[in-house]
């Protein structure tokens, strides 16, 4: 279980060098037909950020976005909105340990990096980083699925999760996430960070099948700076 207990202190590190970063983000909500092929879509872009605070022991994040190109919106349509996947980086957190049970699985090598992948399944009555907003109500979502790890870093490098169908009373036959993570160089100072690339997220119904891709590029560091006058005595 070493390169979980690396993975734990890898995403410790993406949440206190998040805050810090922007980047693009572009989203692609679509309405999937019977052929698994688009049959309608709208595409937005904007600036994204992730603030990340610590309160009370437990990690929380808020997600901005500053928009850039908003689609035009068909009133005749529901599109799905996905936001805070962010979070999901969470099911490895120190602070969701009981809640979910780990085994690994196979190892693979991309690029000359050997990754070892972890399967996950949620413990009933564990704390859950994810929720469906429905009908202005919020349902903790039971996860399941797989994170690939860098046995080296402890970076990880892909997470799936999707939820069984214990939701199917809320009308909800399936839920899945696949995110891909990139290593973002910075500079000055020279840092590397793995930073979400790609997140693309499936949701069905007996009657609707959305999907939503999120893609991010162009990742930059700023530099909070505060200044402060002191008045004369007089």
């Amino acid at each position: 279980m070493e390169p979980l207990e690396r993975a734990r202190l890898s995403v410790d590190k993406f949440f206190e060098s998040s805050s810090n970063v922007v980047c693009a983000e572009s989203i692609t909500q679509s309405i999937v037909g019977k052929q698994g092929k688009a049959a309608y879509r709208e595409e937005s872009r904007y600036t994204y950020q992730v603030e990340t605070t610590s309160a009370s022991g437990s990690i929380k994040l808020k997600e901005f976005r500053e928009a850039r190109k908003i689609a035009f919106r068909d009133p005749a349509r529901t599109l799905l909105v996905t936001n805070g996947f962010a979070s999901l980086l969470l099911i490895v957190h120190s602070t969701y340990e009981a809640s979910y049970q780990f085994e690994p699985g196979e190892e693979q090598t991309v690029d000359g990096v050997t990754l070892q992948e972890f399967r996950f399944k949620a413990i009933p009555g564990g704390a859950s980083p994810a929720a469906l907003q429905l009908r202005g109500k919020s349902y903790p979502l039971p996860l399941s699925g797989s994170v690939w790890i860098d046995k080296r870093s402890g970076a990880i490098t892909r997470l799936t999760a999707a939820v069984d169908s214990s939701l199917k009373d809320l009308g909800l036959q399936g839920m899945s996430s696949d995110i891909h993570y990139s290593l973002i160089q910075f500079h000055d100072p020279e840092e590397a960070y793995w930073m979400p690339a790609s997140a693309s997220i499936d949701v069905e119904t007996p009657l609707q099948h959305w999907r939503n891709v999120h893609r991010f590029t162009g990742y930059r560091r700023f530099k909070a700076t505060i200044e402060v006058e002191m008045g004369k005595a007089e």
